[in-house]
């Protein structure tokens, strides 16, 4: 079984491994399950989330995700978890599930995940350069 496979399963029967709804749950479950392949599952996942919003930022993927699953929320990262109701919670680890699916399809084509990290060095550059300039 690949890791999309799994995942795949994961999201369709969460409570079948331990998932309770909360995204902190759901973070810890992925952490584990990627420091288990040696940090081969979310390699690049970080990297790949910026991209996709072409805005540089200093966030892992977890508060990412949260930035983009909750946007009205207050708060900045994981200082949203503080104001959340289930649903929210939920609808954050709903997110979390289906980009990281999408994530492990551009993770599985080398060149995909090339063309990534090569976006990701371009914002920060870019970044840097406006850093510079003001």
């Amino acid at each position: 079984m690949n890791d999309g496979n799994f995942f795949q399963l994961v999201r369709g029967r969460p409570g079948l491994y331990g998932l309770d709804g909360s995204y902190s749950n759901a973070v810890t479950f992925l952490i584990g399950f990627d420091m288990a392949r040696s940090g081969g599952l979310l390699r690049g996942f970080t990297e790949w989330l910026v991209v996709r919003k072409s805005e540089s930022s200093s966030f892992g993927w977890q508060a990412l995700l949260l930035e983009e699953a909750l946007p009205d929320v207050q708060g900045y990262g994981w200082n949203k978890l503080k104001h959340l109701t289930p649903r929210q919670e939920q609808e954050a680890v709903d997110l979390l599930l289906t980009l990281l699916l999408e994530f492990i399809a551009v993770r599985e084509d080398v060149l995909a995940l090339a063309r990534v990290y090569a976006r990701y060095e371009a914002l920060h550059i870019d970044q840097h350069a406006r850093s510079a300039g003001e």
